[in-house]
């Protein structure tokens, strides 16, 4: 049986890989114009997502946090047994195992802190916006990609 701390870093390993799969195949994908902007502004679109998820706080009133649940379900084990001729043969029988599952729950927000962050961020991503707009127009000058016909 596994302690929840080893049921939480299974779910959190889980949920990194689960996040970081599509950048992968994006970045595994993708043109050279497109993994160029996507390098060169990593920092911008991190600030814009931060950004869209304090608002979208403030506007429900309060904020999602996730935790690993576990939870005991029946299944089909399989166990092998010999007959007098020695033969193996899989029987199955009904055993109980542990399942980790995320839930997500609602958590209380303090308005006067996320209009604060609100704030900070939406600065923040003013000041970027130049240079992730030089970024993108350096990497097309760098990779231009075919206009189709």
């Amino acid at each position: 049986m596994l302690s929840t701390a080893q049921l939480e870093i299974r779910a959190m390993t889980r949920n990194i890989l689960f996040v970081l799969m599509p950048v992968l195949v994006v970045a595994g994908c993708g043109t050279p114009q497109e993994q160029c902007i996507s390098r060169n502004t990593q920092e911008y679109r991190t600030v814009s997502s931060l950004l869209a998820e304090v608002e979208a706080n403030l506007a429900r009133g309060y904020a999602w946090e996730e935790r690993a649940v576990t939870r005991t379900e029946w299944e089909d084990c399989p166990y092998v047994v010999r007959d007098k001729e020695g033969k193996a043969r899989v029987l199955y029988r009904s055993c109980m195992r542990e399942v980790a599952d995320t839930e997500r729950y609602r958590v209380p927000i303090d308005p006067a802190a996320e209009t604060r962050k609100r704030d900070n961020l939406t600065a923040r991503k003013k000041a970027l916006t130049p240079s992730a707009a030089a970024a993108v127009q350096a990497c097309k000058a760098a990779y231009p990609e075919k206009k189709k016909s």
